[in-house]
């Protein structure tokens, strides 16, 4: 063995560290480390994001080099290459070589360009059982793309679909609307459904609700809340979407849903659930119920960065086969930003539309057909929406970022107001100073390039105006 061949020591480290961390925290962890090659003080290893490269540092980079200087004697450093995964494959290891197939060269530096792959016994339910009843067969982890926006919540959730009930249980995905959190939550009872005969219920909060309304006695009779009861509290694996609709004035379902938890846990079932929010943000609901939501693995959903939108779109024509020139793709990933449902949304509509106008997709057709899709400005958008949207989001009162204030905790807020006012209304410059306190046009182009600067940057902050620009949309919607 070269004295730089370091591969029978790797493999032994990793072997040692399995049963020391566990199979749930093994499989969102290591199993996504490949090792690459070394010279005689240096490991490389692969790691498919930076997210993932960033938080393996800080956990288990420095464990590692100790177990490798435990195995063989030296000080070896390892150093960590950021090697972005295919659409879909969440974990190399599991990936079958005959489901991959070659696609354009990544060094050729088209839009997602690279491999694609599918994660083993998620392709398909399994045609012995047929579909369950309540699962999307589409909704697979070979289907979910990932990126860094999603990287930790996709591990997390396959590392449960192949162990639940063991490991991150109960489980919570939280983001926005059209983030992807029903996908992966029905990756995971899919996963299952294909690989096991556990008894899976996937519902609603809002069905939940009705159903247990309609099983009361003096609906249903005293056997039908019984049956409601049995049916919820003998689920090997119960998924339930969108758990924020529980909150309001609704004690009885409330108080239903704390005793299911608590009586699947008990057996060690595993649960799994959706929400707008962290859960701790829940509001008008009962303190011990929300604990329990508060006990998850709380993991979230950020809006896609651009790599990944072109991935998601490349992965949504692959399976359409529908041809689409990389110039296109690349003008829909950086005008559509706001998540995952609007990209699969302009889509859809522009193969609508080449194929009633019997015309291929180009730039100058795909602009046609996504006009209300590449326009940031909302028709119906007031400033003060945005105002208070922001002010909201940062623990402050819109009346503050109409103020003369200039303390750091507002100033930057207000800039981030005037910023978003100017992209997503149709006001003037001036009529936007005039409605933050009466201040100047130069003051309002000032905070602008303020903030534009500051995304080349702050790589946190593009994702943080992206989830602004969507709670805005969806202010304007609800009033």
């Amino acid at each position: 063995m070269p004295e730089w061949d370091y591969k029978l020591f790797w493999d032994e480290a990793i072997s040692q560290l399995r049963l020391q961390l566990g199979e749930g925290e093994f499989t969102i962890w290591l199993s996504n480390l490949d090792y690459i090659g070394a010279t005689e003080t240096q490991i490389t290893i692969s790691v498919p994001s930076v997210f993932f490269q960033e938080k393996f540092k800080t956990k288990y980079h420095k464990r590692l080099e100790e177990k490798m200087a435990e195995l063989t004697g030296k000080n070896i450093s390892i150093v960590l290459e950021v090697i972005h995964k295919d659409p879909g494959q969440i974990n190399q290891n599991e990936v079958s070589d005959n489901n991959n197939e070659n696609s354009e060269d990544s060094k050729t530096g088209k839009p997602g360009a690279g491999k694609t792959g599918k994660v083993a016994g998620t392709g398909k339910i399994a045609a012995a059982k047929g579909k369950h009843p309540q699962l999307r067969e589409e909704y697979t982890f070979d289907k979910y793309v990932i990126g860094e926006n999603n990287n930790f919540a996709a591990n997390a959730a396959l590392a449960i679909a192949r162990n639940p009930g063991k490991v991150y249980n109960p489980f919570l995905i939280y983001g926005g609307v059209g983030m992807g959190k029903t996908h992966l939550m029905q990756a995971i009872g899919n996963f299952i459904y294909a690989n096991s005969d556990s008894k899976i219920i996937f519902i609603s909060a809002e069905g939940f609700l009705n159903e247990f309304i309609s099983s009361m006695p003096v609906t249903g009779g005293p056997n039908k809340m019984a049956a409601f009861k049995n049916k919820y509290r003998q689920a090997d694996v119960l998924l339930i979407d969108d758990i924020h609709f529980f909150q309001g004035d609704k004690p009885g379902v409330q108080e239903e849903m704390f005793y299911t938890f608590n009586a699947l846990m008990d057996q060690k079932k595993m649960l799994a659930f959706t929400c707008d929010r962290p859960a701790s943000e829940l509001k008008s609901m009962h303190e011990r119920l929300k604990n329990r939501f508060e006990s998850c693995l709380n993991v979230d959903l950020q809006p896609p960065n651009y790599e990944t939108r072109c991935a998601i779109i490349r992965s949504t024509i692959k399976h359409r086969g529908i041809p689409v020139p990389d110039e296109s793709i690349d003008l829909i990933a950086k005008n559509i930003s706001s998540n995952v449902r609007d990209l699969i949304s302009a889509l859809n509509k522009l193969f609508a539309y080449v194929e009633l106008v019997n015309e291929p997709i180009n730039n100058e057709n795909t602009q046609k057909a996504l006009v209300e899709f590449f326009s940031p400005i909302q028709p119906n958008m007031s400033i003060e929406q945005v105002q208070k949207v922001v002010a909201d989001f940062f623990h402050l009162s819109y009346i503050d970022l109409k103020a003369k204030k200039k303390t750091k905790n507002i100033v930057f807020p207000r800039q981030i107001a005037m910023y978003l006012a100017r992209d997503m209304t149709g006001y003037s410059l001036t009529e936007i100073g005039e409605a933050f306190g009466g201040r100047d046009h130069a003051t309002v182009i000032h905070s602008c390039d303020k903030i534009d600067n500051q995304i080349r940057t702050d790589p946190n902050l593009e994702p943080t105006l992206q989830n602004l620009q969507r709670l805005i949309r969806e202010s304007g919607v609800k009033s």
